[in-house]
């Protein structure tokens, strides 16, 4: 494309200094407002789903989802918050300050709501076998908590506590000894079965989330918990510890959402927000999404300044103005006209 003639040139240069000074001082502040409502009046008009391609939806956030959660950005953020719940906060506050009470009652309540469904999924890991014996042992030491705090309690009665030994001693004997001495209380009650342990444990855990004292009695922990005062992990846990499971948890999710069913999930919920809000016009989502038109505006009117100022300061936003208005003042349109 040939340079622009004398005239083009000095016209170039006159509406390059022209929007350079649109976009200095106040004159920026006002122009940002008017655009910024523009384009957000503009949109608000038309419906999301003419506004938006749904396939391309789909395309960017499967992308997102398979390149963004292993991205060094990431693991910074990580860090960063790491270090942050590390430290803690600067001015300790108590932990009821952050969370209200009766949003944690509401929680609670929902929780224990749902005790049946907690049932039916203890009761359905029943038939694993490790499992079992999981649940087996756990029971077991509980039982055996049990006598060894009634025979702590019978020694210090004359007599009794040799009565306690040789109960429990008899009763061991006839469960049968085992190579755990825990499991051997309960060997041969549970007929040898996980099964039964898992399902017991089940009912016992059910009917504790039913007890309307656990309610009062988890609030109750809860007004204990919140008087603490807010402050940093590395009381309680390393830097390293705690490192190590946020890896983990990291790692684990990265490779779910680098999974194809990760992508159909995440069309399926594409297809829903677009079978559901596509209808909406812009200005409606906004007020869906309690956003204020106003409140946009004047984010984006203190934003400008910053980004406009640094390009405007380091000369770039001289060159993108010059870079896209030359071609215009070179073509041989304008070289017609101007003669």
């Amino acid at each position: 494309m040939p340079a622009p003639s004398k005239l083009a040139q000095q016209l170039l240069d006159a509406q390059v200094a022209f929007h350079l000074n649109q976009l200095r001082g106040d004159l920026l502040t006002d122009n940002a407002a008017t655009i910024a409502d523009e384009i957000i009046d503009a949109v608000g008009k038309h419906q999301i789903a003419d506004l938006v391609d749904r396939e391309l939806a789909k395309d960017v956030i499967g992308r997102v989802l398979t390149t963004v959660p292993r991205s060094p950005a990431v693991a910074g953020v990580i860090d960063l918050v790491l270090d942050v719940v590390q430290a803690g906060p600067e001015q300790p506050y108590p932990l009821g300050e952050l969370v209200d009470r009766d949003r944690v009652a509401e929680l609670v309540d929902a929780l224990l709501a749902l005790s049946p469904v907690l049932d039916r999924a203890l009761t359905q890991l029943a038939d694993s076998p490790l499992i079992g014996t999981v649940a087996t042992r756990f029971m077991g030491r509980i039982v055996g908590e049990v006598l060894q705090a009634n025979k702590a309690v019978a020694d210090k009665v004359p007599g009794l506590g040799t009565l306690m030994s040789f109960g429990t001693s008899a009763a061991s004997k006839v469960v049968g000894a085992a190579d755990r001495q825990f499991e051997g209380i309960l060997g041969d009650t549970v007929g040898k079965s996980g099964a039964f342990a898992v399902k017991r444990l089940s009912r016992i855990i059910t009917e504790t989330m039913q007890d309307p004292t656990t309610r009062d009695a988890i609030l109750q922990a809860w007004d204990v918990v919140a008087a603490e005062p807010v402050s940093g992990l590395d009381r309680h846990v390393s830097r390293e510890e705690i490192g190590e499971v946020v890896d983990a948890v990291h790692e684990l999710a990265a490779a779910a959402l680098e999974s194809e069913h990760a992508r159909v999930l995440a069309g399926v919920l594409v297809d829903a927000f677009f079978d559901h809000f596509g209808g909406y016009t812009g200005a409606e989502l906004l007020e869906q999404l309690e956003i204020d038109k106003a409140d946009l505006r004047d984010d984006v009117v203190k934003a400008a300044p910053g980004i406009i100022g640094l390009l405007d300061e380091s000369g770039d936003l001289e060159r993108i103005l010059r870079a896209r208005l030359e071609p215009f003042y070179s073509s041989a349109e304008v070289a017609a006209l101007l003669g």
